[in-house]
């Protein structure tokens, strides 16, 4: 066998883990091995201090206010010189020859039948213990000279800030531990601080591992990816108090991922993306498996998703393979190495926040690995609901647009739907958006609500396709489902699938159409959509892309074909946009989608039928006011004119 042989035979066998573990037992052994603990201590200056965590006790060393302060614009009094004074009954005082604004130090007693006049902030003077705001006096002259007349009495300490009112000389006012923002920064200056002590923020080294990868704003050559792990991962260190420090893309060269692990020594952690699976071209734990004291201590841990995550210390630093794909590797980074990044910087542990909701659809789970299923929150006329983020772990936007995420233990193998769950968020707090829409995507669904956005309506979209949003605008889980069901015997879009509770708002037209690559000779000078379905049919080689079953553009697609099953019907994809690019790309040779997208994708389209994608709406949110935005938004001269231009019709 040849030495080309051989590594055809390596890269085949996929070598698989040695030892899967839970991730209870994978943290054990990871935290073992490292001190969680601050790193150490710096000097910050309050330019630098936002974000930063305490590192020990503050105690001021002035009183706030340093002196007793006047809160308003008037005079400073004697309250005794006030007492009974009114419109009917005024009292009148001398009025003495100073003025204090801010910064200026009295020198004159305010003795009895005397005031001075006083400015917010100012210095009360001697003898003075309360403050008159001047809406109450008028100067009147009299047979003694001008007096200031007084229509109402203070009581003593009336509009005055005593020193040391806000904050008292030898009061600990931070403690040890708190993150620094803006309110802190702001006590700091106020009790004279220029610097403080913080922890030291932790160095993280990101490697992005894969010769597949391009930096992005590079160009993306065939079979391409841009890195977007190191972007997501730069952040997140940067959230929970750390410095990224960025060693770029690696690619598949095991002396050159050799010399990156080496400059990562010299920060407090490494962080590995890619490379973990131990599969063809996987160098990242082959290099990181060559590190002692200890070394590895977990390699694959059953999780879903996060399986082939690789845990390393090597002399109390932790060096981590993350997954490749962008969801598994953001959600095992705040699994594993978030709580050593938060005890590193001095952060507190995250608290997990809970909540219930129900699961509107049926679940499948591997058995064998703990299952964490991302999903979306929203609220339905009977509580929360828990819809899955069914992208996988090679979405990039799954994480980002999830609220929390449930737990499916390793012996579950199926959550039935409508079960209660318990959901753990991944914000802080959850915050309800003014308009939740699920259903089919659409690039005009987007111009409505990005306009809805800049008007300050916050909007949750959802796209599970037109039979899902039908569903949950039946259920009421939505206040607006975006649909484009044909109905085969009725010949009618959308109306026949209504129930008795449901509202349907016309929406816009859409140009549905056969899709192919300009120069496919299969195709050259076909404009009729028979036409070019037989030609499509003619060529046992003619593979075609399919769009997902209950999605409107499927049951076009099952009526132009009949009982005919050509090659690639069974390859399913989720959008126009999927269509398209396996046929631009030559995965494909031809499928369904809408005219719009063909031209984003500079494709050829063959016209079949123009297709209606509407609204259904459920009668008891009609008239809410974001949906009553919605409806008159679809009326909108302006909105109208933008759809257009993308190929719509309203």
């Amino acid at each position: 066998m040849t030495s080309h042989d051989d590594s055809l035979t390596s890269a085949a066998r996929q070598d698989q883990f040695l030892e899967v573990i839970d991730r209870d037992e994978a943290w054990r052994r990871f935290a073992s091995h490292l001190r969680l603990t601050p790193l150490g201590t710096e000097t910050a200056s309050l330019a630098e201090a936002l974000d930063r965590v305490l590192a020990m006790d503050v105690l001021a060393d002035v009183d706030v206010p340093a002196f007793d302060r006047s809160n308003v614009d008037g005079f400073a009094v004697r309250s005794a010189d006030t007492v009974g004074g009114s419109e009917m009954a005024p009292r009148l005082l001398r009025l003495n020859a100073e003025v204090l604004s801010p910064g200026v130090v009295p020198r004159e007693v305010v003795a009895a039948g005397t005031c001075t006049t006083l400015a917010t902030g100012g210095v009360l003077p001697r003898g003075a213990d309360a403050v008159l705001m001047v809406e109450f006096t008028d100067l009147v002259e009299t047979s003694e000279g001008q007096r200031l007349r007084i229509t109402r009495a203070v009581s003593p300490g009336e509009h005055v800030s005593f020193a040391g009112t806000d904050i008292a000389c030898g009061e600990t006012v931070l403690r040890s531990g708190k993150v620094l923002t803006s309110r802190e920064i702001g006590v700091l200056a106020a009790i004279g601080r220029s610097s403080v002590s913080v922890f030291r923020r932790p160095r993280v080294a990101i490697i992005s591992t894969g010769s597949e990868l391009v930096s992005p704003g590079g160009a993306l050559p065939a079979g391409a990816v841009f890195d977007s792990n190191a972007a997501i991962l730069a952040a997140s260190v940067r959230e929970l108090g750390g410095d990224p420090v960025s060693l770029g893309i690696v690619p598949d060269d095991e002396s050159r991922l050799d010399e990156a692990l080496a400059r990562g020594m010299d920060c407090d952690a490494v962080v590995l993306s890619g490379g973990t699976s131990k599969g063809a071209g996987d160098l990242s734990y082959r290099v990181v498996s060559r590190l002692t004291n200890p070394g590895i201590v977990a390699h694959g841990v059953a999780l879903k998703p996060g399986k082939p995550i690789c845990l390393a210390v090597t002399n109390g630093m932790p060096v981590v393979i993350l997954p490749g794909f962008p969801t598994s590797a953001i959600f095992t980074f705040h699994e594993f190495v978030a709580p050593v990044l938060r005890a590193f910087s001095g952060r507190p542990a995250r608290r997990a926040e809970t909540l219930q909701a129900r699961l509107p659809v049926r679940v499948n789970s591997d058995r064998g690995r703990t299952e964490y299923l991302l999903v979306g929150l929203v609220r339905g006329d009977d509580g929360l609901v828990a819809f899955p983020m069914g992208k996988g772990s090679g979405s990039v936007t799954t994480y980002s647009n999830a609220d929390g995420f449930i737990t499916i233990g390793q012996q579950t193998e199926i959550v039935e739907a409508d079960s209660n769950l318990i959901v753990q968020r991944l914000g802080e707090h959850l915050e309800p958006a003014d308009l939740v829409v699920i259903g089919s995507h659409c690039l005009g669904l987007e111009v409505l609500l990005r306009r809805l956005q800049r008007e300050g309506v916050s909007v949750k979209a959802m796209h599970v396709g037109s039979q899902g949003g039908l569903t949950a605008a039946k259920r009421g889980q939505c206040d607006i489902a975006g649909i484009h069901l044909f109905d085969a015997a009725t010949g009618e879009y959308n109306r026949p699938f209504l129930s008795t509770e449901l509202e349907l708002i016309r929406g816009y037209r859409r140009s549905q159409g056969l899709v192919h690559r300009p120069d496919d000779p299969r195709f050259r000078g076909i404009t009729n959509i028979d036409e070019a379905i037989a030609a499509a049919l003619r060529d046992p080689d003619c593979t075609m892309v399919n769009r997902n079953a209950g999605s409107g553009t499927r049951v076009l697609v099952d009526r132009l074909l009949g009982a005919a099953r050509p090659p690639g019907y069974a390859v399913q994809t989720k959008s126009h946009n999927a269509v398209a690019a396996a046929v631009r790309q030559g995965r494909a040779d031809w499928g369904l989608a809408i005219n719009t997208v063909t031209q984003m994708y500079g494709l050829a389209f063959v016209p079949y039928q123009p297709e209606h994608y509407d609204f259904v709406i459920p009668r008891s949110r009609f008239d809410r006011p974001p949906v009553r935005r919605f409806r008159e938004l679809l009326n909108d001269s302006a909105v109208a004119t933008e759809l257009r231009r993308l190929g719509f019709d309203r």
